[in-house]
């Protein structure tokens, strides 16, 4: 399938939906194509794939998309140039739908590997048509059926209802038999042939004359019997006469068993015939004579004089190459059309087309190249803007909604503050670069722990390190997120050394549990940050805290209630701005093999929270 197809299916996604619902069903759909090149060839089951995943994010059904896909497809292709060629296929719709057989042939030169489907029409009348649709693809009924109702809509301005009488699916085919409902005026009964004027009923013409102006014509009775053929293609094959026709070549096009009954009810089509034998090269000087089935393509006729068919042929050459191999030259072929032009015209054209085409494919692996670093650097600015505010939050800035706006209320959540006891005296005795290397090495083990513990962390300003459970994400164990990631900091920096006299360092920890209002302040280098009493509170626990121990408030404390931490009580102490409080020191949680309702609801949150990580 060339990318024309896929081009399109992008374009209608990201035009119904939106490039973001785009990215979501390309990923889905483990595309890995960035861009689709409109004369590249891909695989079938491409657009079958993004179907199927954009029936998953949309809710719609695969018949529903492959329906939009085709309707689609003809409406956008003014846009690739094509339009003006299905404008003059036929002057109604009629004469559309019996000339759409030999609409691929229109873009061979364009699209050379195409694998055209098949088309006959059946069964007409004045009111509709039956299609019979023949194809080596699986799941094009639907898209197939987009595209006819839209051309009679867009070309024709004819509404047309088109059914599906029957369907069958084999391995190597699909058939598909559609009815057309539509105002078929331009339909005509066959009525029988008048007599010609007298004197004009025979018009006698040599033999030879004939069969010299249609060198690869057949002629064969009911029997398949081939009984005159061309001179042309005596010279390709000489022991062709006498032999049934069927058993000489195989009937490529349209898509039918190769009988009399067939050819006769399908003469509107254009018939391709590919002969089962290869052409040996009559060209001496050849190293190796390449094998090579001749290609035919032309029209039936059924000649009632001799009650016999009539195929009018001539070969499908691609190239000049193309003939050197069949040992067929140019004065084989009919001079009353244009099949020398084309070959020797072609073969210019396709060498520029070829170079165009090159460069083309050059261009796009240049643009896949730029397009891929513009995707790692994306990347990398989501991840610093990530770090500052959460996703949701970042991800509704984006879409416009103002910074205030994205203020919430939180009615429950935990805030933890830490800081290095004794910090000022031990910047005294350092340098500045130790400073900093000590406070990294502190904090790359509590962002690990934020990480783990699922909690978010708003801020640190030199050695106080700030984070809070239940805010952007709410949840009922905001509580326990933050003390097990207390417990968590106290043992994971025993092995973090005091630059200044090589003791182990010690910090301190305050939690406390409350209101606060969150959202982004600032327009200059913005941050998420938390308002409200709690987090004046929460720093409170941690300056009146001492080294390696957890102070608690009394708020805290009561979430943690009939839960397997081990609680102190440290009684009142007066706190600035707040009086005289009743706190705890959080000194451990039991390890008990029972777990409680609520620890067991926790550790499935938990296991919730990894689980979103890691995807």
């Amino acid at each position: 399938m060339y990318g024309l197809y896929l081009e399109a299916v992008n374009d209608y996604i990201n035009e119904s939906y939106g490039e973001d619902v785009w990215r979501l069903i390309e990923a889905r759909a483990e595309i890995p194509h960035l861009k689709f090149v409109r004369h590249q060839m891909y695989n079938d089951n491409l657009i079958l794939r993004l179907a199927k995943a954009a029936g998953e994010v949309l809710g719609k059904t695969h018949d529903e998309l492959m329906y939009a896909f085709g309707v689609y497809m003809v409406k956008r292709i003014g846009n690739y140039g094509y339009e003006r060629i299905l404008k003059v296929l036929g002057r109604n719709v009629r004469d559309f739908i019996n000339e759409l057989d030999n609409l691929h042939e229109y873009f061979r030169f364009s699209f050379p590997k195409v694998q055209p489907p098949s088309f006959c029409v059946e069964e007409e009348c004045e009111t509709s048509l039956t299609l019979h649709y023949r194809s080596t693809r699986k799941g094009f009924t639907q898209f197939v059926k987009g595209q006819l109702s839209q051309v009679g809509r867009q070309f024709y301005n004819t509404d047309i209802e088109v059914e599906i009488l029957s369907k069958e699916e084999t391995e190597k085919m699909t058939y598909v038999v559609y009815k057309m409902n539509f105002d078929n005026a331009a339909f005509k009964h066959r009525m029988p042939q008048q007599k010609t004027a007298p004197g004009y009923e025979k018009l006698p013409m040599k033999r030879g004359i004939f069969f010299d102006m249609f060198p690869f014509s057949v002629i064969f009775r009911r029997d398949m019997t081939m009984y005159r053929i061309g001179d042309g293609l005596k010279e390709v094959f000489s022991d062709l006469q006498g032999k049934k026709v069927n058993e000489e070549f195989t009937l490529v096009r349209p898509m039918l068993e190769f009988s009399w009954d067939n050819i006769y009810t399908h003469l509107n089509n254009v018939f391709e015939l590919l002969s089962k034998a290869v052409v040996e090269s009559k060209q001496k000087d050849m190293r190796e004579p390449p094998k090579k089935p001749l290609h035919l393509k032309g029209q039936m006729k059924y000649v009632p004089q001799w009650d016999s068919l009539i195929f009018l042929g001539t070969p499908i050459i691609e190239t000049v190459e193309d003939m050197i191999k069949m040992g067929v030259y140019v004065n084989d072929l009919n001079l009353h059309d244009s099949s020398r032009e084309l070959i020797l015209a072609g073969t210019q054209q396709s060498a520029e087309l070829q170079l165009a085409l090159d460069q083309e494919q050059q261009k796009y692996a240049q643009l896949q190249e730029i397009i891929k670093k513009l995707d790692e650097e994306k990347k990398r600015g989501d991840s610093l803007l990530y770090a500052m505010i959460p996703k949701a939050v970042a991800d509704r800035l984006r879409k416009g909604i103002t910074a205030l706006e994205t203020c919430q209320v939180f009615p429950d959540v935990t805030i933890l503050f830490s800081d290095v006891v004794k910090f000022n005296e031990i910047c005294i005795h350092i340098t500045p670069m130790q400073v900093v290397d000590m406070l990294n090495e502190i904090y790359i083990v509590f962002d690990t722990l934020s990480e783990k513990h699922n909690v978010y962390k708003v801020e640190t300003i030199r050695d106080a390190y700030m984070v809070v459970a239940g805010v952007p994400n709410k949840t009922t164990f905001h509580a326990h997120h933050i003390c097990d990631m207390a417990l968590d900091m106290l043992s994971s920096i025993d092995h973090l050394k005091d630059p200044s006299t090589g003791d182990n360092i010690q910090i301190r920890v305050g939690i406390h549990s409350g209101m606060v209002v969150a959202g982004v302040v600032g327009l200059k280098m913005p941050r998420y940050c938390l308002f409200g009493d709690t987090v004046n509170t929460a720093s409170r626990m941690e300056s009146n805290g001492v080294g390696m121990q957890i102070h608690i408030s009394q708020t805290t404390k009561d979430h943690l209630e009939h839960e397997p931490y081990i609680i102190e009580e440290r009684g009142k102490i007066f706190v600035k701005g707040k009086g005289y409080m009743k706190t705890y020191w959080l000194k451990g949680k039991k390890d008990l093999s029972f777990k409680t309702p609520a620890e067991l609801r926790y550790s499935s949150e938990q296991k919730d929270s990894e689980d979103r990580s890691s995807n």
